[in-house]
């Protein structure tokens, strides 16, 4: 009789996840199992668990792509990691390896990529089964807690930044400010980049101002663009979008300075509402940027070890899944909630 695990699943779409006893997965070949310490909930494990996006997951199956672990058994031929080494399995799942994308360090974009907590099983789960060539490697000193919303929140907004070409001494505006954003404004100040955080939390905007941001604008209350404009002396070089809002986005293309780049990682429902005369006009760039590479992923935790970035988190047992999910849904979780696997 297989070895049973505790695990939170997707049963049908918009329903509650269940708590309920799931097969340890055996590794196969080139397959790594993880014995799950902790893993972070994302806004995207909502999406999944509601079936919100065209390309669908097939219930029954376990969220969760910020789950970190120890690898506790190997398959036949694996060699990039050992029982005992600590690892992550974040979205990127796996990918094919020989496409045009993954041959030129872009395996985020493969028509093959998997990903974790999806199309495969995730850290809602006591045990993770891994394609050990796409784990994250955790840096000695990172504690599993601190390391889950790297993998995936972390690593986000650090490409996003990365993306928007924002040289040191340069603004960049971050446009929410909450789970992805109070990360990227730290990457930000790390790489040397001069920070206006948006918000329409008051709260969270006090936050960022902590984190080290320059300047802050409410975009409730006030005439966001415009302030944003008069902040940066004529529109941040960068703007990243983390919000899931249209109006974000709609504004964060006006905050976009003549030349600069406005980059999209937040997912709103709906079509992106773009004002084509300014963006030919003022030659601005517009571009999405899904996640991060490998060389992304290694990267963004090497400024976390460092101590340089740092996730704000709550943690909760699995048990509480629910109640994190419906308090995500409902805007009420100010940074990153992270599941306590190991107890």
């Amino acid at each position: 009789m297989a070895k049973q695990m505790r695990a939170a699943v997707v049963e049908h779409f918009g329903k509650p996840l269940t708590i309920r006893e799931w097969d340890v997965p055996a590794p196969g070949s080139g397959q790594i199992l993880v014995m799950t310490e902790a893993c972070g909930v994302c806004h995207t494990d909502l999406h999944a668990a509601r079936g919100d996006w065209p390309v669908k997951p097939t219930p029954p199956f376990i969220p969760g792509h910020e789950g970190i672990g120890r690898v506790v058994a190997i398959g036949a031929g694996v060699t990039a990691v050992k029982e005992g080494d600590r690892v992550g399995v974040p979205w990127l799942y796996s990918a094919c390896g020989h496409c045009e994308h993954c041959q030129s360090g872009w395996e985020t974009v493969c028509a093959e990529a998997q990903f974790g907590g999806y199309t495969r099983n995730g850290g809602f789960a006591e045990y993770i089964l891994a394609d050990p060539n796409y784990v994250a490697h955790i840096p000695d000193g990172l504690e599993p807690r601190h390391a889950a919303p790297i993998i995936c929140a972390g690593v986000t907004t650090y490409k996003g930044i990365k993306e928007t070409g924002a040289r040191p001494g340069q603004w960049v505006a971050i446009s929410g400010a909450g789970g992805l954003g109070h990360l990227g404004i730290q990457y930000a100040k790390a790489m040397g980049l001069h920070v206006v955080a948006v918000d329409i939390d008051d709260g969270k905007l006090a936050h960022a101002t902590a984190l080290g941001a320059d300047a802050v604008v409410n975009a409730k209350t006030r005439e966001a663009v415009a302030d944003v404009i008069k902040v940066t002396d004529g529109g941040a070089h960068g703007v990243l979008i983390t919000a899931p809002s249209l109006g974000a986005f709609k504004q964060g293309v006006g905050m976009t300075r003549k030349r600069g780049t406005c980059v999209l990682v937040g997912l709103p429902p709906g079509e992106f509402p773009t004002p084509l005369f300014e963006v030919v006009a003022n030659c601005i760039t517009i571009r999405g940027s899904f996640v991060g590479t490998r060389r992304d992923m290694a990267e963004a935790l090497a400024f976390a070890a460092e101590g340089k970035v740092k996730a704000d988190i709550e943690l909760q047992p699995l048990a509480a899944i629910n109640d994190v999910l419906e308090r995500l849904e409902h805007g009420k979780v100010p940074s990153r909630v992270v599941i306590d696997i190991a107890g």
